[in-house]
């Protein structure tokens, strides 16, 4: 599959300008924490604790933020269980398993090449 930006704009051709609504959902999915987030919930459902720990250097803050930000995107799903302690778990929506099969290619080439071009940089 390949796409370009010229390809996109035959159809729609205000994509990813200013104030387009794709600008606002690239910089949830693609933000730091918003990609690592989904990289974690890739692996399954976690509770808060679990997402924390796996997302090493996230504040409560940035991941409560973010956790709320793609819950409202309606990629993932926040569910609470009414018991005592409270239990909440998060998950991908199928929109989000989505993104991630797509993501994911993305981010295992940057895994494989980052070293190298870090180490270019003067």
């Amino acid at each position: 599959m390949q796409v370009s930006l010229a390809d996109l704009r035959i159809e729609r051709p205000k994509i990813f300008t200013h104030g387009c609504p794709t600008r606002v959902v690239l910089d949830h999915v693609m933000s730091r924490w918003g990609v690592l987030v989904l990289l974690a919930l890739s692996e399954g459902t976690l509770r808060w604790g679990e997402l924390r720990r796996e997302v090493d250097g996230i504040s409560e803050k940035m991941l409560a933020s973010t956790l709320r930000t793609l819950e409202a995107d309606g990629i993932v799903v926040r569910t609470s269980y009414p018991e005592v302690p409270p239990r909440v778990e998060y998950s991908l929506s199928p929109l989000g398993e989505e993104l991630m099969q797509r993501m994911l290619p993305l981010v295992g080439w940057v895994a494989e090449h980052a070293e190298g071009i870090v180490e270019q940089q003067p």
